[in-house]
């Protein structure tokens, strides 16, 4: 997608030769013409898929799911991202989950009211490095009984191994800019 690379190039800044700062866009402030596009963008490529709802993560995925799910006419479930393990584990969809920039491992939850075995997941997300997030939504959704048609990446870090490994389980992955290599100073894109 050619407006998203050219915003990155414009203001994305190259932390490391792992980690990209795009706060001015999609992590911090939010650019409401680029996430529609983006929203677009994932609709036109899952149209064919008749899904049924749009499953993300809280918090920088919300707004590019939102775009996708409101293009799509389909509601948004985001997974939470929960501070401890008491939540009725009956109710609730549970995963844990390291997250690559954040150097931590958070669980995440969805409540088993939001997801049924009639339902046809796209799942969104706004980064895939080494894809532990959206493994853990993909086992949610399995749990859950839904069908997932794919998974859906504004960014991907293609150096990185999450989206090929995920692709590799059989999964449809389609991300909208691939970052094949990056240092400060200088981002490549496929």
């Amino acid at each position: 997608m050619e407006l998203l690379k050219q915003r990155i190039r414009e203001v994305g800044t190259v932390l490391s030769n792992d980690i990209i700062k795009l706060d001015a866009i999609m992590n911090h402030m939010i650019d409401p013409v680029l996430t529609t596009a983006m929203g677009k963008e994932f609709a036109r490529l899952f149209r064919e898929d008749r899904i049924t709802k749009i499953v993300t993560i809280e918090s920088s995925g919300i707004p590019i799911a939102f775009a996708a799910a409101q293009e799509l006419g389909v509601p948004m479930v985001f997974a939470r991202r929960k501070k401890s393990l008491n939540a009725d584990v009956t109710e609730t969809y549970s995963e844990r989950v390291p997250s690559f920039t954040k150097g931590l491992v958070t669980d995440i939850m969805v409540s088993r009211e939001f997801l049924d075995t009639e339902d046809r997941i796209l799942l969104i997300d706004d980064f895939i490095a080494n894809g532990d997030a959206a493994r853990g939504l993909i086992r949610i959704i399995r749990r859950s009984g839904a069908y997932l048609a794919g998974v859906g990446i504004a960014v991907e870090k293609s150096f990185q191994a999450g989206g090929r490994t995920i692709r590799e389980s059989g999964v449809r992955v389609e991300s909208l800019v691939k970052i094949k290599a990056m240092q400060p100073g200088s981002i490549q894109f496929e």
